[in-house]
């Protein structure tokens, strides 16, 4: 059975005046309400009935034709991110149990005595709260606050069978999507009685045992407390009305010449108008008014609007030289076996490649290669580290470390066969590419 969610969130926020001693005053209210401690974070804890029977259960979705009610509990953590939103973790234990199987075999006696128990061994999901914000003009809470829930979570069960053909005992696992409806009523600044009722969706056809053409699914009505963290004095914000809040700090407000009042907001905002367009924001000698790139990075080269200067990048020439240079290192690099210490009759060479990049300013990617003995990590690793181990010795050497890459292949690009020593001499290698 698909589920669809439609959720609209409608927010409203009133912040225009014709005086300057009202826009002043709202200003003032709305940074008092960003500041007000309300109450975000609530736990709780609740008991009640859990059944298999569902208002969406059908004939290959309830296998089981008697419902039994068996006792349940869970307990939760929310956070109230709007007044009409909150995030809630739930976990839930308890038993699930059915009888008189609807499909038994024509002519078998015994459907009476045939059924299923399903443990829960433990529950957890995560669900949207939702309620309908508080937008009255006066009253500031409201004592009752309805809810729907929905989300998605895994579950670990074991079911039991008794004299049901066809069904099997066994444990699982599977997600399921719960979707709930309750209500919440407030005793105090700090504790809510929560009653409501959720519909569990379990993803898997053989929750209670028997495989049938839908999903399974089973129900819990619930009752409990909830209790909301925050400062003494502190409201919750599910049920506060930031509305009626607004309403009252501006019904506070005299009255002013509103005409005189926009006169001199207009006056004000030319004026610094005329400042900022004269302003310099991005030093870069053009000013506002006139800069057709603003936020220029500092000391860029701007022409007459603003706008940088184009940069000439002298391109990058490889001589047979250099390439006789690099081919030379390649060719005498050695290393300890197995190991990413290169051996002394390679320093040579690489003194050369270290003097050719500190002189043309080359960029270089180092690639590592090995054949394909041993275990395909430690290959991986040993030819990154040999890469690595040329890197830091051309760094040391004077070249640049942020124009060298080094990476290595393991024994994934062989340049011969592995099946020879020759072959697989020659796979073991450090690759150079100038560019």
């Amino acid at each position: 059975m698909n589920f669809k969610i439609i959720k609209c969130c409608f927010l409203l926020l009133l912040s225009a005046s014709s005086t300057r001693g009202i826009s002043q005053t709202l200003a003032d209210t709305s940074k008092q309400l960003l500041t007000k401690k309300l109450r975000t974070w609530s736990a709780g804890v609740n008991g009640g009935i859990l059944t298999h029977w569902t208002p969406f259960n059908r004939a290959t979705n309830g296998d089981y034709a008697t419902p039994h009610q068996k006792l349940g509990y869970a307990f939760f953590v929310k956070n109230q991110l709007l007044s009409d939103l909150g995030l809630q973790a739930d976990f839930l234990f308890g038993k699930v149990r059915g009888s008189k199987l609807g499909n038994f075999p024509v002519g078998m006696t015994g459907q009476d005595q045939s059924g299923y128990e399903m443990q829960i061994n433990w529950s957890a999901d995560l669900r949207a709260y939702f309620t309908i914000p508080n937008l009255s003009l006066s009253i500031k809470t409201s004592p009752i606050v309805p809810y729907l829930t929905a989300g998605a979570g895994y579950i670990s069960y074991s079911t039991t069978v008794y004299n049901a053909p066809g069904a099997n005992s066994g444990d699982g696992k599977s997600w399921f999507l719960p979707i709930g409806i309750g209500f919440k009523v407030g005793v105090s600044r700090v504790v809510n009685i929560d009653l409501g009722y959720t519909v569990y969706s379990v993803r898997t056809n053989s929750f209670d045992g028997y495989k049938s053409g839908l999903h399974d699914h089973f129900s819990y009505a619930h009752l409990g407390v909830e209790y909301n963290f925050g400062k003494k004095n502190a409201r919750q914000l599910h049920n506060y009305s930031t509305v009626a809040d607004v309403n009252q700090e501006v019904n506070g407000v005299k009255k002013v010449n509103a005409e005189v009042q926009a006169k001199l907001a207009a006056a004000e905002q030319e004026r610094l108008k005329n400042v900022r367009e004269m302003a310099d924001d991005d030093n870069d000698g053009v000013a506002n008014r006139y800069d057709k790139c603003p936020a220029t990075p500092v000391n860029t080269p701007v022409d007459g609007a603003g706008c940088p200067l184009p940069i000439v990048k002298e391109k990058v020439v490889i001589t047979q030289q250099d390439r006789r240079v690099i081919g030379e290192a390649i060719n005498n690099l050695e290393f300890e076996y197995g190991k990413a210490n290169i051996k002394e009759k390679s320093y040579e060479t690489l003194n050369q490649v270290a003097d050719l990049l500190v002189k043309k300013d080359f960029s270089l990617k180092l690639a590592g290669h090995t054949d394909n003995k041993g275990r395909i990590s430690a290959n991986l690793k040993l030819s990154k580290a040999r890469a690595e181990s040329v890197k830091a010795y051309l760094v040391s050497h004077g070249a640049n470390a942020s124009r060298i890459e080094a990476t290595g292949y393991g024994y994934t690009q062989p340049i011969a066969t592995n099946k020879t020593a020759k072959g697989r001499s020659l796979n073991r290698r450090v690759e150079f590419t100038l560019f």
